[in-house]
């Protein structure tokens, strides 16, 4: 398949499980953006929540016909950093789009392998860390992994509806926009009263990291 890549970056993990680090390591881990442009029309209702565009932009934009040179891509970012190698793939939907082939890519050149999905589809085996974010109206098939992250609040997505599912991790992150502050007290209220889900705040948006 061909990898429609948005972005390539390495930064600081921002939110959820650990602020700060991978779930790993401490070290940086890097992202790739980019929704497939030949996604089903079920898998575009489920992907269009996560407001991405599909756009390719920056020095990274490309589509990539093989895994290769993709991977090569993410090692530049890393520069000469070999150990504990941790890289996200996240989106659009990035289950539209990572395969076996880039998963034993990536495992082949050392990386452990994140996912940030919204649990629409199916994952490929040999990932390392998944983390479910549902999306109000949108059919769950994802029901286990590591750490469902859930924006709060959301009509029709309450907390509750979730905490059944085989997930390590419980996160409640605050929805952003112009009621940002009233979404947090909200979210601290409900981790208060449920001490399963953790906060989660995005520190790499105060940080002004990407």
């Amino acid at each position: 398949m061909s990898y429609a890549i948005k972005e390539i970056f390495l930064t600081l993990q921002g939110e959820a499980r650990l602020p700060g680090a991978s779930p790993y390591s401490a070290v940086s881990p890097a992202a790739i953006y980019g929704p497939d442009a030949k996604k089903t029309e079920r898998a575009r209702n489920a992907a269009s929540a996560i407001p991405t565009s599909s756009a390719l932009t920056g020095p990274a934009a490309a589509a990539m016909p093989m895994p290769a040179p993709l991977v090569d891509a993410i090692e530049t970012e890393w520069g000469a950093g070999t150990l504990r190698r941790f890289v996200v793939l996240t989106g659009g939907e990035p289950l539209l789009q990572v395969d076996d082939a880039l998963v034993a890519e990536l495992h082949a050149r050392g990386f452990e392998i994140g996912i940030e999905t919204n649990g629409t589809l199916q994952p490929v085996a040999g990932l390392d860390w998944i983390c479910v974010s549902p999306k109000a109206g949108t059919e769950l098939t994802m029901t286990s992994g590591d750490e469902l992250k859930l924006v709060y609040p959301q009509p029709g997505a309450a907390p509750e509806a979730f905490e059944a599912l085989a997930f390590r991790h419980f996160s409640l992150q605050p929805m952003d926009g112009p009621d940002v502050a009233r979404n947090t007290e909200q979210a601290i209220a409900y981790c208060l009263a449920h001490p399963r889900w953790r906060l989660s705040v995005q520190t790499h948006k105060v940080l002004g990291l990407r």
